[in-house]
């Protein structure tokens, strides 16, 4: 091979500039910037959705707890809800929503609180005339909070009465 061909040959190899490489990673760096958040968000949304699914087993397992009961709520624990639907975790581990109380249980009343991973609150109540309630607060730093009208907090939405889902 002689020079003039191995310069030819050399001269036909390309590549990319160190410009077309920086606009390149520039771009990339964007685009994750723009998705991270968002994909943050959907993980905090599902996590609520999951304790809300969660609440909603747990006044399946109270209503049914008080049919067995003639009515009477009274005996409703975690742990009692727990035997009737083994799907109710009680305590926070795994990565998973649970059952963080039960505190009003009366005659003919509940209250189930559930609460997030992400640190959000999660009640259904059922008042003596049978009508029920969703409440929630949301976790914002360091405390729980109910959103203010218009606000939301999660899967915590802020109304006129405190906060709703």
């Amino acid at each position: 091979m002689g020079p003039l061909t191995r310069r030819k040959c050399l001269a036909d190899e390309s590549g990319f500039t160190l410009i077309e490489l920086l606009v390149v990673i520039l771009i990339v760096g964007i685009l994750a910037a723009i998705a991270i958040p968002s994909f943050l968000n959907q993980k905090s949304k599902a996590s609520d959705a999951a304790a809300k699914e969660l609440a909603h087993t747990a006044q399946v397992a109270i209503e049914t707890l008080g049919t067995d009961n003639n009515g009477s709520y009274a005996t409703a624990t975690p742990s009692t809800l727990h035997n009737y639907e083994a799907a109710i975790q009680t305590s926070a581990g795994n990565g998973n929503a649970y059952l963080y109380s039960v505190p009003t249980a009366t005659t003919n009343t509940y209250t189930v609180t559930t609460m997030s991973t992400t640190g959000d609150t999660f009640s259904i109540s059922r008042m003596t005339n049978g009508a029920l309630t969703r409440t929630c607060q949301g976790y914002v730093g360091g405390s729980l909070v109910t959103p203010t009208s218009g606000t939301v907090i999660g899967g915590c939405v802020g109304t006129a009465t405190g906060g709703s889902w």
